[in-house]
């Protein structure tokens, strides 16, 4: 297995096209016994100024993009992280806290996940995990193995 973690590419870097033949096996095929995984932050692995100079400079814009968002199209799978209501944000947050054995007032565990995600202008199952790995350390829970 190979572990890349926050995999991103910079405005004038082009090895994310040699990350694609490796990705797709090239002449010789994909190796059966190499598995790829990658992380990052960006959807299309690139700046979106990037995506939108080669649209602005190409003579068919659409395919330079194509290239450019194609590499992200090799992974097989995708987790996202969207906004969601406060609603759906205590939701996940109960979700986590009953599945890990965390047990506070329902008050204060709505007080405390309100102003964390207020702290940090967001709200997503991302910002949740965040909030119950927090909350679990400053009670003494141990999150691995528990769910």
């Amino acid at each position: 297995m190979l572990f890349c973690d926050d995999l991103s590419f910079s405005h004038d870097d082009q090895h994310y096209k040699s990350l694609k033949a490796v990705l797709d096996g090239g002449i010789e095929g994909r190796p059966e016994n190499v598995l790829f995984y990658a992380t990052s932050n960006r959807r299309h692995l690139m700046p979106r100024d990037m995506i939108e100079n080669e649209r602005s400079s190409a003579i068919n814009p659409s395919e330079a993009v194509e290239e450019k968002v194609s590499l992200s199209d090799r992974f097989g799978l995708w987790l996202g992280f969207h906004a969601c209501d406060q609603d759906q944000f205590l939701e996940m947050i109960r979700g986590y806290c009953a599945a890990f054995g965390i047990t506070l007032p329902e008050e204060q565990l709505r007080a405390e996940a309100i102003e964390w995600q207020a702290t940090r202008g967001s709200r997503s199952g991302r910002v949740a995990w965040q909030f119950v790995t927090d909350l679990a350390g400053r009670h003494g829970i141990s999150l691995t193995g528990s769910a």
